[in-house]
């Protein structure tokens, strides 16, 4: 990354930012049941899910913290019988996508970077933001993401990068096509998490799936190649045996490291 990008990079960051959000009081112990009350549940009641509430719960999801803004998501809310029908199917028939009264496929979409970058400058422009905002979405957005044609600059980043990064720090990803892949889906992850602790919150229960036909269920809604499934998380309300046991978990001591 040049000097002058760096610049950029503080100006966004400088501590003379006037604009001010306060936080919100927000009950943690509620927060606490939401989170350790979110099961992968496998079976469903008859119960229904207001579709007031799963639009909200959407919605939620697009509130998550996301890189760069750019937003490579999108939310396939399955409500056409025909379709649904296919989609438990290409969701193996498991039970958890059998019996649920909602299905979302979650979908990655690395290749949108470049669309979702003009629409950000698009909305720029009825808005006062710091001139590095602006120049953030034109230089520094696509020097890193960008991979050129067969993935010849992202070649070249990864060359300059090793050397740059020789001497100084320096964002070492994405400088591939995969990179991408991953960027996108790390975004789409954390969109999803988001997703089932809003059901959660509203009522409901979800379940995440990977155990899916991703190629068919690319086909069935009509997504280009570049397009990533990343999963298909149902939504209902649990059935009395809908938890197939109690939650455990590895020691805590192997997963958290204070250093």
């Amino acid at each position: 990354m040049s000097k002058s990008n760096e610049r950029i990079l503080n100006k966004l960051f400088e501590d003379s930012n006037t604009y001010i959000e306060k936080a919100i009081n927000v009950n943690k112990d509620e927060f606490i049941k939401v989170v350790e009350s979110r099961r992968s549940v496998r079976l469903y009641d008859d119960s229904q899910v207001e579709e007031k509430d799963m639009l909200k719960c959407l919605e939620l999801s697009l509130l998550s913290a996301n890189s760069s803004n750019l937003q490579p998501w999108e939310f396939y809310w399955v409500k056409d019988l025909e379709k649904k029908n296919k989609l438990i199917y290409y969701c193996l028939g498991q039970p958890a996508a059998a019996t649920a009264k909602e299905l979302i496929v979650c979908v990655a979409r690395p290749d949108n970077w470049k669309l979702n970058t003009q629409s950000m400058l698009d909305m720029f422009k009825d808005k006062e933001l710091p001139q590095a905002v602006s120049t953030y979405y034109k230089k520094i957005v696509p020097l890193a993401y960008n991979q050129g044609f067969l993935g010849l600059f992202g070649f070249l980043k990864r060359i300059s990068t090793f050397f740059i990064g020789l001497k100084r720090p320096i964002p070492r990803e994405p400088v591939s096509y995969n990179d991408m892949k991953i960027w996108a889906q790390k975004s789409t992850s954390l969109a999803c998490q988001t997703l089932m602790l809003s059901l959660r919150a509203f009522g409901y229960d979800s379940c995440p799936m990977e155990g899916i036909d991703s190629f068919r269920i690319k086909k069935l809604l009509k997504l280009p190649k570049q397009a990533e499934i990343c999963m298909v998380i149902s939504a209902g309300k649990r059935a009395s045996n809908g938890v197939y046991g109690k939650r455990f978990r590895l020691d805590k001591e192997r997963f958290i490291k204070i250093v």
